[in-house]
């Protein structure tokens, strides 16, 4: 079974939630507060969201009271993980953009 890993900033408590690339850095930006796992299961929630993984592959594997976090999504290979952030790049970029 395949599995990626990516590492992630969280950013709780955020005025406008969104998930975006900076640099080679995956931000996650969420309205909830790092307070009782909230932040973590927001942050896993839009990361399958953003990588079209379902919520059950993505595990926090790292940093449940950090805002750099570690996870794994099954089922995933890395190869398509790095499409995907690409992807995500691309859209990022655009908006910038606009």
């Amino acid at each position: 079974m395949n599995i990626a890993y990516v590492t992630v900033l969280a950013k709780p408590r955020a005025k406008s939630p969104g998930v975006s690339m900076q640099g080679d850095r995956l931000v996650i930006r969420i309205a909830e507060p790092a307070e009782q796992g909230k932040a973590n299961e927001a942050c896993r929630k839009a990361l399958a969201a953003a990588l079209h993984a379902p919520l059950s592959a993505v595990v926090l594997v790292r940093g449940p009271r950090s805002k750099l976090k570690r996870f794994a999504i099954s089922g995933m290979s890395d190869a398509a993980l790095v499409a995907r952030l690409a992807a995500l790049r691309d859209s990022t970029t655009r908006r910038a953009g606009e």
